[in-house]
């Protein structure tokens, strides 16, 4: 009898039977730059990510014909780094585009476990100043615990037809709430938010918030879309003296720092890219691609690559403000900003 070719697997018609594990391609017979090219991370830090992933990738290959961590870490750079499950991709790896998909969500699902590792707000004292110190170099803003932001990332419009997840820009979306210190390491990263969300409404929502607000030695800086808290800085609306014009200079400038990391992210993992289409998946699984990716940042930041090697030139977008009626306003934290404009920028 005649069996369809269609009911087959691609990677048995390429590599046959009786392989436990399938090491389709040898990291060794390639060149640096070649790595650099398809992959976007040099061959060190990939080896590193092998490594560090092999025991969640091997729990989850428990089969006859498992694909090797190797191959799977591999497979999800590539996506990645190119936003593409493309033919291309799978035949430079020998595996089929559906294995492709798979490897994708184990090394996604690897990552996203690995996040606590990677990103934390919970540093000691010494490390704090050291940031602290950093950030005063920039542009002479005191105090600066992190950078903060709220971010979108393009997503399919998901199968309920969710509106929360419709953006002021009118796309569907999800948002991700970023810190980052001078160096663009991120702090935090949560990125389950639904698009639709207001800048301080995520804020209010988020663990940063628990973690912060009882923070009495600095704080973070956030853009206009952010209302001015104890521990949150916020640009002076309509500055007329010469100290709270310093003031709103040094805190653009610094607070820059975040745009541009999530520029370089979005430069390097161009799944993430709007521009170059969305993520066809639900808004939980890209959240948890756009975290993996997150963790990915801060991996290779730690490794000793650059964080804004790929970094776009594009200027970021010039936020609105929020409207805050006289009994929302937070008058400790209006005087804490102007004794702060008194003591460092007068």
């Amino acid at each position: 009898m005649a069996v369809s070719i269609a009911i087959l697997d691609c990677d048995l018609l390429l590599h046959g039977r009786g392989h436990k594990t399938l090491d389709r391609f040898d990291l060794d017979s390639v060149s640096d730059d070649f790595l650099l090219t398809q992959f976007g991370f040099p061959r060190e830090f990939i080896l590193y990510l092998v490594e560090l992933l092999r025991e969640a990738l091997s729990r989850r290959t428990q089969r006859s014909r498992a694909i090797s961590p190797e191959v799977q870490v591999l497979a999800a750079l590539g996506f990645y780094t190119s936003g593409s499950f493309q033919t291309s991709m799978g035949d430079t790896i020998g595996i089929s585009q559906a294995s492709m998909s798979r490897c994708v969500s184990n090394v996604t699902r690897a990552l996203v476990e690995k996040a606590p590792d990677f990103i934390t707000f919970d540093r000691d004292d010494p490390s704090r100043e050291r940031s602290s110190q950093e950030f005063r170099r920039v542009a002479g803003f005191p105090g600066v615990l992190g950078v903060l932001d709220c971010v979108q990332v393009t997503i399919k419009a998901p199968n309920n037809e969710d509106s929360s997840y419709v953006n002021k820009k009118g796309f569907h979306s999800v948002g991700c709430q970023l810190v980052c210190d001078a160096r663009g390491l991120l702090l935090g990263a949560e990125t389950c938010w639904p698009g639709g969300l207001k800048d301080a409404d995520v804020l209010e929502r988020s663990r940063l918030r628990q973690q912060l607000q009882g923070v009495q030695d600095g704080w973070l800086l956030g853009d206009r879309r952010y209302p001015l808290k104890k521990w949150v800085m916020t640009p002076v609306d309509c500055p007329e003296s010469p100290a709270e014009f310093r003031y709103n200079l040094a805190h653009a400038a610094t607070h820059e720092i975040v745009d541009r990391t999530f520029r370089a992210i979005q430069t390097r993992f161009r799944c993430l890219d709007g521009a170059k289409g969305y993520l066809q998946y639900s808004p939980e699984r890209s959240s948890s691609i756009l975290l993996a990716c997150c963790v990915l940042h801060n991996a290779s930041l730690q490794s000793g690559l650059d964080a804004w090697t790929l970094e776009r030139t594009d200027p970021p977008e010039q936020p609105d403000g929020v409207a805050q009626g006289p009994e929302e306003r937070d008058s400790e934290a209006e005087e804490l900003r102007k004794q702060l404009i008194l003591r460092d920028f007068s």
